[in-house]
């Protein structure tokens, strides 16, 4: 073992990752090349691109657009020069592929990826539940690690009626993972949304009913006018990511931690960029963390940059990956638990200019 996967080995139930970089499920990996790459670029797991059985949800990929846009809300190039703040507006999509042969694909890349320490994940999303316990059952059979299965994508409102789900309760959530759980024995990660404010809820459901783990949450659903055409941005509705969302997240992941406990892993996603926003991460509580959009918009080496900055922010520290769990979602303090700062207020007003009489 060398000393940087000693640092950085992390744990998600009895799943042992070699660090907790997880290239996360994306348009970037659905051709094979593109899985591939991401276990070359050392990530510790790497997701699939989701399917499903719904025609719908392939038919949504053929329709889907993307554009990086920057604090004005004004689109820039897509690639590596783009600024850790552009936020990735997107209508997304399942896999082309049919099942067969998307598991096939999967086989493959599995072989590769056991060569090089790395959890691969096939993820199925919601649409059928009956089909999904199906397509559950034959990753089971074909000898798959883990399976993921997605029900919090953000576009079930928008899309086609059955092409993805959106899951917003916690018995609703409870009564599909025990459906799952029952087909299958493998490791079981449920991806939860993040457009609700019951998302510990949601998580402690999955829990109660089978889960290994739950990652969260899902991105959320923006709409953004176009000042110049006064048209809705590609037309609709579209789930939006970026670096802004990585409080959110964070704060999910604590809440979850202080009403869970810490023995519950949890997968964090959805506003990290690097290997500090994965550290980040795991202080507020979670066990490993998702890369997706900036990796697919700058490019695997994303990957590789993170597990390098989180080796050497863990030397820094002179902690392993595995000690940051949590450290600081458990020092949180309520409101009420802060000091009293008087007038402090003060200091984050705008200057006030006299009042001046109005002119005879």
């Amino acid at each position: 073992m060398t000393i940087m996967s000693a640092r950085l080995e992390t744990s998600i139930g009895e799943i042992r990752l070699k660090n907790p970089v997880i290239a996360a499920a994306a348009e970037h990996l659905i051709e094979e090349d593109g899985i591939l790459s991401a276990i070359r670029a050392g990530a510790g797991a790497v997701v699939v691109k989701s399917t499903n059985e719904s025609e719908a949800a392939k038919d949504q990929l053929r329709r889907a657009e993307y554009v990086a846009l920057d604090e004005n809300w004004r689109p820039v190039t897509w690639g590596p020069a783009a600024s850790r703040s552009a936020t990735v507006f997107s209508r997304s999509g399942l896999t082309p592929l049919s099942f067969d042969a998307w598991l096939e694909q999967n086989r493959r890349a599995e072989q590769v990826a056991r060569d090089h320490d790395c959890l691969l994940v096939p993820s199925l999303i919601l649409a059928d539940l009956d089909r999904a316990v199906g397509m559950a059952r034959s990753v089971a059979d074909a000898g798959f690690r883990v399976l993921e299965f997605n029900i919090g994508t953000p576009y079930a409102s928008q899309a086609a009626k059955g092409a993805v789900s959106t899951e917003l309760s916690p018995e609703r959530v409870a009564s599909i993972v025990r459906t799952i759980r029952k087909a299958v024995a493998l490791p079981l990660w449920i991806k939860v949304t993040g457009q609700s404010e019951r998302v510990p809820e949601l998580a402690e459901a999955a829990f109660q009913s089978g889960a290994d783990s739950v990652v969260m949450a899902g991105r959320l659903l923006g709409f953004l006018p176009d000042l110049t055409t006064r048209k809705p941005v590609l037309g609709t509705s579209c789930g939006i990511g970026g670096y802004w969302n990585l409080p959110l997240t964070c704060h999910w992941l604590a809440s979850t931690r202080q009403r869970l406990g810490a023995a519950r892993p949890l997968i964090g996603i959805n506003g990290a960029a690097s290997g500090h926003d994965v550290a980040r991460m795991m202080l507020a509580g979670a066990s490993a963390v998702g890369l997706a959009s900036a990796v697919m918009m700058r490019g695997f080496q994303v990957v590789e940059q993170a597990v390098g900055d989180l080796c050497a922010y863990c030397a820094e520290a002179g902690l392993s990956a595995e000690d940051l769990v949590g450290i600081a979602a458990d020092q949180r303090k309520s409101f009420a638990d802060m000091p009293v700062l008087d007038d402090h207020w003060k200091n984050f007003i705008p200057t006030m200019s006299a009042t001046k009489e109005p002119k005879s």
